[in-house]
């Protein structure tokens, strides 16, 4: 594994680009900010908005892809408050059970800002054998719930005539990943690797799978595609996740003080709405060596809120030890127990990354801490 120079970033993130100088992508990303023209994107955006504010009337103008959390009170204040926009949100349930921050945001988002929230709560039968199968043969458990949160809010957006549908950040350009390309356009978003690597004919051949159940979970065809403009928040005004936290806490938003303090993580507000989800996102730090503190670690040092010698401090402490409630959770959902389930995790461990110490347990072969870059 190689690190980038200036954060904690490692070079085993899928779809990240290192240059002659060892800086990732999503530093030069960052670094790029300088050269933008931010009014002018900003005027890009109003200008946007003027063309969709009002097609229908009193009804919506707009819909926004929205979970509940920080980024989402973000995006509901710029285009309600901000853009006058008149929005519909459009929101996934992982039907996972809540937590206490998770149940109070997303009603806050509506509560604060007057927007109607609409909904999709998926099959749970099917959630489970589809969980159970990709979890166990691509280690990638809530491949429903994270492709549903793709494509429900395309779908939707078509049913309500919303074509402005308003996303958060560009995850692949902000932090680094395939189909990295600065643009305000979110269309190729489902293609960007997260939820669009397995193939449906392999899904079919389950029991109780088939085109009617995972119906939703195909995205428009391109010539209904073509009349949505999906865009991504990201490309108009400088995005900080840390900023949009405590913004988001000025309008009501909890984070998860004194509720839960998350072993694999190194901060209380992201990802934060229910536990058994999170083992999703860790699945990483088997297969790359790197998962959420990483991730955070890596925008702090970008952010300036810590130095990269801080940074790769709470990754020693924090990237590897998924939370035992994350785990509990998961597994009370779909009927594993613990043993099974780290049976299961056990053979994902990449063997060019990773080797079993004297004790069992699996350790990078070349962490960052021990001067690694």
């Amino acid at each position: 594994m190689r690190y980038c120079v200036k954060c904690v970033m490692p070079d085993t993130r899928p779809g990240i680009k290192f240059n002659e100088k060892g800086v990732c992508s999503a530093c030069q990303a960052y670094e790029n900010r300088k050269n933008i023209d931010w009014e002018k994107r900003y005027k890009e955006l109003e200008t946007l908005c003027e063309k969709y504010r009002g097609m229908n009337g009193n009804s919506y103008d707009c819909a926004i892809a929205v979970s509940g959390g920080k980024d989402s009170h973000y995006q509901v204040y710029l285009m309600k408050e901000v853009m006058k926009m008149n929005p519909v949100l459009f929101s996934v349930e992982d039907n996972f059970e809540m937590t206490e921050a998770g149940k109070h945001n997303l009603k806050n988002i509506s509560e604060e800002f007057g927007c109607n929230i609409i909904s999709l709560k998926p099959d749970i039968k099917t959630q489970k054998i589809l969980m159970r199968y990709t979890f166990e043969t691509y280690g990638q458990p809530t491949w429903f719930i994270d492709r549903l949160i793709y494509t429900y809010p395309l779908i939707m957006a078509l049913k309500f005539n919303t074509p402005l549908l308003v996303y958060g950040e560009n995850v692949s350009y902000e932090y680094g990943g395939n189909g990295d390309e600065e643009t305000y356009s979110a269309k190729e978003q489902i293609n960007n690797g997260v939820a669009s690597n397995i193939d449906y004919d392999e899904l079919y051949r389950l029991d109780g799978i088939n085109e009617k159940v995972l119906s939703m979970t195909f995205a428009p065809p391109k010539e209904e595609m073509d009349g949505l403009e999906p865009v991504y928040v990201s490309y108009f005004r400088p995005w900080n996740s840390h900023a949009n936290y405590l913004f988001a806490r000025r309008r009501g938003f909890h984070d998860l003080e004194h509720e839960w303090d998350r072993s694999h993580h190194i901060e209380n507000y992201d990802q934060i709405d229910s536990r058994a989800y999170l083992v999703h996102p860790w699945m990483k730090y088997p297969k790359f060596g790197h998962a959420s503190a990483t991730d955070y670690a890596a925008r702090y040092v970008r952010y300036g809120l810590m130095t990269r010698e801080e940074a790769i401090e709470q990754v020693r402490l924090h990237d590897s030890r998924l939370d035992s409630k994350c785990i509990k959770d998961f597994c009370d959902f779909l009927g594993y127990s613990e043993k099974e389930f780290w049976e299961i995790v056990d053979k994902f461990y990449n063997r060019d990354l990773f080797i079993k110490n004297e004790l069992g347990e699996w350790e990078l072969k070349n962490p960052i801490w021990k001067g690694n870059c």
